[in-house]
């Protein structure tokens, strides 16, 4: 069961993602952990084919933001295989998606209660204590998820943790875990977005910049903050025609922006 990455740094990114807590569930075949063969549909049960086809369902409706809807197939999933680990992870996602922060707690710690090897319910527990501030907790569960061997969200869950360093104030760890969540994804602009803010926050502009630019060559994928991020990096390198540069794409593309009324203002530093 995997997330759809909708990752952030608070509060620059937050268009460029999103925010990683309403992740969608993609069911995957289950294997056996010992060696012998893959498990595939002639070997699951009744019970279980059912508990599949509630828990794809949930999937979908989850995807499309219908959350009752989504619970009831969870729930109905449950109902068909009780010791489910995935429909728990789903359940804590949607339970996180309603601000139910106590029964989302309950079904993650219970998906991987079934299964302690699980790192896609690591990795969803992660950012939802992550998102409370609980970083001891949130770091533990993406260094477990980032340990499974052959993880396949690798590194979707190195991008988390970096973030949830970052936001813990340990910028020195978030960038070497998002440099090496960029090293396997160059091509995540999430991932080259948050490093770059790291790095800026670092004081290390050439790098930053290096990053940044990548994203805003992209003009389905840059927005208000990264063309922000890019005029204060500039700013910083003392190069006034990047500046004029960025601001002028800031205010020609999104003049009703925060960050356009910021550099109208000159509050770089805010």
């Amino acid at each position: 069961m995997k997330p759809i990455d909708r990752l952030a740094l608070a509060p620059l990114l937050l268009v460029v993602a999103g925010v990683l807590c309403a992740c969608a569930v993609e069911p995957t075949a289950s294997t056996e952990g010992d060696g012998r063969e893959r498990i595939t549909a002639s070997d699951q049960s009744e019970a279980d084919r059912r508990a599949r086809v509630r828990l794809e369902l949930a999937t979908a409706y989850f995807g499309r933001g219908q959350l009752e809807t989504a619970l009831d197939q969870v729930k109905l999933a449950l109902a068909s295989k009780p010791d489910s680990a995935e429909a728990y992870n789903l359940r804590g996602l949607i339970y996180a998606s309603l601000n139910d922060n106590r029964l989302a707690d309950e079904s993650f710690r219970r998906a991987l209660q079934i299964n302690p090897r699980e790192a896609d319910a690591m990795h969803n527990y992660g950012w939802f204590l992550c998102q409370r501030q609980r970083f001891t907790e949130a770091a533990v569960l993406f260094e477990q998820a980032i340990a499974q061997p052959l993880y396949a969200g690798l590194s979707r869950s190195l991008m988390a943790h970096g973030v949830c360093q970052a936001r813990n104030g340990q910028l020195a760890e978030a960038e070497r875990s998002l440099a090496r969540s960029y090293e396997l994804d160059p091509s995540s602009a999430v991932t080259a977005v948050n490093l770059s803010e790291v790095l800026y926050r670092r004081g290390e502009f050439e790098r930053a910049r290096f990053y940044i630019r990548r994203v805003n060559s992209l003009p389905d994928v840059s927005n208000a903050q990264t063309l922000w991020l890019a005029t204060r990096i500039e700013r910083r390198l003392g190069n006034a025609p990047g500046v004029r540069e960025f601001g002028s794409q800031l205010r020609n593309r999104f003049p009703q922006s925060p960050e356009a009324l910021a550099y109208d203002r000159g509050r770089f530093d805010e």
